[in-house]
């Protein structure tokens, strides 16, 4: 399999607006971030979207993505389904609705959010797409997918394991039954937000927590914000085979 970081920033990108600090006037391409999004592409070469925020039209062209077979949703922020809207292209070309997998939470959230999309009507050209909600592994684009539930402060918040990879963004907590689900893993990816604590999401120092006691062989930090630091010196104070991600990244899982 193959993973694309299509953005690694968080809801305001980096750079944010009006900022004057130094990452986010940094000319260096690793601290330009978009929005939370990546892309996972099976060995069938079937594509699978983490999350699909408001950069995904940016997103799909830069990478000149032609067909989605499945997109998973974390959560139902803003930042992660703003784009929502911008499957109809896809629709139009592959001829079917898109098949979007989440939580109860984020299902009620987008149902009342783009209820145009889901109410019956008669209108051409609108987005299709057929939410599956998941609590229990499932199959998505011919894979299994073992979904993780985490908490975003209080937002049930679901992480995604398949195969050997997770993938892991919003979370602030994970119990310990939950973190057994990804015992075995060998790439991680999962969200730091800056160095400071914060009140929803991991910090540097629990990211790194979390990477010790699941111990895969590589780890990548997403969900970065401008407060982090620049990229090229954060990824100094790194420990071995722990990676600041960066927007157009792309490994080999």
């Amino acid at each position: 399999m193959r993973l694309t970081f299509l953005g690694t920033g968080t809801s305001m990108g980096v750079p944010v607006i009006a900022c004057k600090c130094d990452v986010c006037r940094s000319a260096d391409e690793h601290d330009h971030r978009l929005r939370t999004s990546a892309l996972l592409t099976t060995d069938e070469g079937r594509n699978i979207l983490f999350d699909i925020g408001p950069d995904f039209r940016q997103q799909m062209l830069r990478h000149s993505v032609c067909h989605l077979e499945a997109i998973l949703i974390t959560h139902a922020h803003r930042d992660h389904v703003a784009g929502m809207d911008d499957i109809r292209p896809l629709n139009y070309v592959q001829q079917t609705v898109m098949d979007i997998y989440l939580n109860q939470q984020a299902a009620h959230a987008i149902e009342r959010d783009y209820k145009y999309i889901f109410s019956p009507h008669a209108y051409p050209g609108l987005p299709e797409a057929a939410l599956h909600i998941v609590d229990q592994p499932f199959q998505a684009a011919g894979v299994e997918v073992v979904p993780v539930r985490v908490m975003h402060k209080d937002l049930p918040t679901l992480a995604f394991r398949i195969g050997p990879f997770a993938y892991i963004t919003d979370a602030s907590y994970i119990a310990p039954e939950e973190l057994d689900k990804l015992k075995g893993v060998r790439v991680m990816v999962i969200n730091a937000l800056r160095k400071e604590k914060h009140f929803s999401h991991f910090c540097l120092e629990e990211a790194l927590g979390v990477i010790e006691t699941v111990k895969p062989q590589r780890a990548y930090l997403t969900h970065i914000s401008h407060e982090m630091g620049l990229h090229k010196e954060v990824q100094k104070e790194l420990p071995n085979g722990v990676f600041m991600a960066h927007d157009n990244l792309t490994i080999e899982i």
